[in-house]
């Protein structure tokens, strides 16, 4: 059986990807190309999916909102 994980990925400060699984608490990654981060980030979910056997932990990915918020340092 095939399970599909949404991976949340942003570029640090680095130049590094980092990737975060939001359906499994703790799974997150990074790679310096996405195709590093994606290698890493599938063995990462696998370990997850194993933790989350043991302890009975499943969420379902819903979505992912914008937020604007007024950034009051831009005046200073």
């Amino acid at each position: 059986m095939k399970r599909e994980f949404f991976v949340f990925i942003e570029k640090d400060e680095d130049g590094f990807f980092v990737g975060e699984v939001p359906q499994l608490r703790g799974c997150y990654s990074q790679g310096r190309t996405l195709d590093e981060l994606m290698k890493n980030i599938t063995e990462v979910i696998e370990m997850c999916i194993e933790e989350e056997q043991d302890t009975n932990i499943n969420s379902a990915f819903v979505g992912i909102q914008k937020v604007l918020i007024d950034d009051k340092t831009a005046h200073v």
